[in-house]
């Protein structure tokens, strides 16, 4: 029993070291074969653009949906210092640029609901709150366009002056200074509201859901939450990404009848299809104050950054670029680089501009005092990650202008001494300036070292996997056929076939006789009174020292012929004076266990 356990002992050993072999050899095939399929395979884009999606839970969707940026929105207001001398004595109207008055805009989304065809529902939630230390005076009283009246006056040439007169005598005498063609308010006032009785009344008489605002202020409707509710694609098809869908259920702006101005294929600023999928050079951008979607081009000396700039063609005349028509509305189209906005100011005559006038018909600039164009202060641009599609940086700067027609039958409070003018009110600034911590971990593994560890983890996948398939055969090869090893498998093989010699006296009835021990006579017997007694004297033979010299011949002859027929010369001397239970095992191996017909 004791030797049938330790052949088995040995066995499993043998068996462990091929299984462990065959485990390397299989996971050195594996690991090649990965790095083969991940040098093919975009796998980091997956990665990215899986973490890139809106979905609840991705990198992105905390972005999207509470930025966390420093959103900042800087107004500058233009102060009218001649208004007496505008009015009385035809003077042009000099303005005196005033500001920043800076608010600090914070956003999230609210109402957010996925949709199984790869849309996501949502509404701003907006609070915009001073920065004195980055603002002006904000208390001081500066001298602007009286906008609701002026915005009246201008309709009266199509209607009964009398109508307009007997309005603005009464207001004269109720309202004093609300009925003069210029009004004395705060910064605060001019963006976040003042009480003027004609906006009260427009808000009282106006039809449900087209009335404006209690109080006249030009940014008074970005604060709390929007009544727009906005439905974007999450990303599934990353030339969609950031797109809207939809806006208040229409899939168009519903303020222009025609083709492309009410187009809403545009992306309200929190992400952009990703340039490098889409190969385009453009995408666009919507802002329910700019009342149009704007075209945002990349430059070709900025590619690397993905620095983009509205094109010249954005606020051209019509007559030059056909595609700005059907902003005119049926009206005379306006000069280059004023954009009518009035079907999103309740039809109030307000035209988009950029600052200063900046890229317009130089006509523009020679009707005020005051404006200095300045490219780098004045244009818009955005630097998008063309990989990614996520804004970096990026300055909106628009302008708001009052198209004011002249009145010439009002006489209260020389109204009718207003020109025909496009009067510069304000203009502002709103964007960000840096993004997100774990944005810029995406951006970083995207763009710096995502290019450089992919390779270097597909290659060195498929060269380690080689390389411990070389280590192994190289081991195997020293170990059973080079036999620099062969002192390590005499011991294998001794530990394993002493033990199971069994097996050779076991199966030495094969080579000699049945009987290991036989009874001989001890002596002839010749005489007849011995046959009588039918017994005979027998001595007892011992065939063990017989069978000991058999074997040792057999081991010795075996032995020689195997090693000399098996091994080089080198090896010979070593192994023909090894244990011979190794020997006999490698012959029974190779099959050459042949008994010599003189030991039969």
């Amino acid at each position: 029993m004791y030797i049938k356990w330790t052949v088995s002992v040995a066995s499993l050993k043998l068996i462990d070291i091929n299984i462990c072999r065959l485990a390397v050899i299989t996971f050195s095939i594996c690991t090649v074969v990965l790095g083969i399929v991940l040098s093919f395979v975009p796998w980091l884009d997956y990665i990215i653009f899986r973490e890139l999606r809106l979905w609840n839970g991705s990198v992105s969707y905390s972005y999207w949906q509470r930025p966390g940026v420093i959103r900042l929105t800087k107004v500058y207001i233009f102060n009218v210092t001649n208004p007496q001398g505008f009015l009385e004595n035809g003077e042009k109207p000099k303005l005196n640029e005033v500001g920043p008055f800076v608010y600090r805009e914070d956003m999230e989304k609210v109402h957010i609901k996925f949709h199984d065809n790869d849309t996501v529902t949502f509404q701003h939630n907006k609070i915009l709150r001073f920065v004195p230390e980055l603002s002006v005076d904000k208390s001081q009283k500066l001298v602007v366009p009286n906008i609701p009246l002026l915005t009246v006056t201008s309709f009266s040439p199509n209607m009964a002056s009398f109508v307009f007169n007997l309005l603005v005598s009464g207001l004269s005498l109720t309202y004093r200074d609300r009925a003069k063609p210029f009004v004395h308010v705060t910064a605060e006032e001019l963006v976040f509201g003042y009480n003027d009785p004609l906006v009260t009344l427009a808000h009282y008489f106006y039809p449900k859901g087209k009335r404006p605002n209690s109080q006249m202020g030009l940014l008074l409707a970005r604060n709390g939450t929007l009544s727009e509710v906005s439905t974007i694609y999450a990303g599934q098809d990353m030339k969609k990404f950031g797109y809207l869908d939809k806006i208040n259920g229409l899939d168009h702006l519903p303020h222009w009848k025609d083709k492309p101005c009410n187009n809403i294929r545009a992306s309200e600023g929190s992400f952009f299809p990703p340039r490098a999928v889409t190969n385009e050079d453009m995408v666009y951008i919507y802002d329910k104050d700019l009342c149009r979607i704007l075209p945002m081009k990349y430059r070709k000396d900025a590619l690397k950054w993905g620095c983009t700039h509205p094109p010249e063609s954005t606020l051209e005349n019509a007559d030059i670029n056909p595609e700005n028509k059907c902003y005119c509305g049926g009206d005379k189209c306006p000069r280059r680089g004023l954009q009518n906005i009035s079907p999103c100011q309740y039809n109030a005559p307000v035209y988009l501009s950029y600052p200063h006038f900046y890229d317009a018909d130089p006509t523009l600039l020679d009707q005020v005092e005051g404006l200095k164009p300045d490219k780098e202060k004045h244009e818009s641009y955005f630097m998008i990650q063309p990989k990614i599609g996520v804004p970096l940086e990026g300055q909106i700067r628009v302008q708001l202008n009052l198209k004011v027609d002249r009145a010439a039958n009002i006489r209260v409070n020389n109204i009718h001494k207003f020109p025909d003018i496009v009067f510069p009110v304000m203009w502002l600034q709103e964007g960000i300036e840096d993004v997100t911590t774990p944005i810029w971990r995406l951006i970083y593994l995207a763009t710096a070292f995502g290019p450089i560890a992919a390779p270097v983890i597909s290659y060195s996948l498929i060269v380690a996997g080689i390389l411990l398939i070389i280590y192994v055969f190289i081991k195997a090869y020293k170990k059973f056929v080079l036999g620099q090893n062969s002192i390590e498998i005499v011991e294998l093989g001794r530990e394993t076939l002493r033990r199971g010699s069994t097996l050779i006296i076991n199966g030495s009835h094969k080579l000699l006789n049945h009987k290991e021990a036989s009874y001989q006579p001890l002596r002839k017997s010749t005489s007849s009174s011995s046959r009588e007694d039918g017994v005979q004297e027998l001595n007892f033979i011992d065939k063990t020292e017989s069978l000991s010299r058999s074997l040792d011949e057999l081991k010795s002859i075996l032995n020689r012929d195997f090693v000399k027929s098996n091994f080089s010369e080198m090896e010979r001397e070593s192994l023909i004076h090894a244990d011979n239970s190794f020997i006999l095992s490698e012959h029974r191996r190779y099959s050459v266990f042949k008994v010599p017909e003189s030991l039969k």
